[in-house]
């Protein structure tokens, strides 16, 4: 039984999203449907956790909206809904959790970036 629920579960894995991780800067195209519409609206702001494993794994972005209040919204990361990820800039942090950002605000929630060798994926 589990193997049958295994093979289901990686029909709908997604292969084509980019390695990311906490602390890192990305921007998600997501597909939003507005009556018989559709558009792409992008999201950007920093990845605050990773959670889960298989077709049922979320990540949170968080970024701050005009006058300085905090967004925070979860993607599931095998959704169709998503268009695509780009990594904009990868941050250097310690911890899997960044939900001490929330109450931060401007030069204390800069991030450092991580400096990587080109070609090279390190987590």
């Amino acid at each position: 039984m589990q193997d049958l629920i295994r093979s289901v579960q990686e029909q709908y894995m997604r292969t084509d999203l980019p390695p990311f991780s906490p602390g890192d800067t990305v921007r998600v195209h997501y597909r939003v449907v507005e009556g018989n519409n559709t558009r792409i609206q992008p999201f950007e702001g920093v990845v605050i956790r990773k959670r889960g494993g298989g077709t049922d794994a979320t990540f949170t972005v968080r970024r701050i909206a005009s006058h300085g209040i905090g967004v925070e919204r979860t993607f599931p990361l095998h959704s169709p809904l998503i268009e695509k990820i780009e990594v904009v800039r990868h941050g250097k942090v310690r911890r899997a959790r960044l939900y001490y950002l929330r109450e931060r605000s401007g030069k204390a929630a800069r991030l450092k970036e991580r400096r990587r060798p080109e070609g090279s994926y390190l987590r």
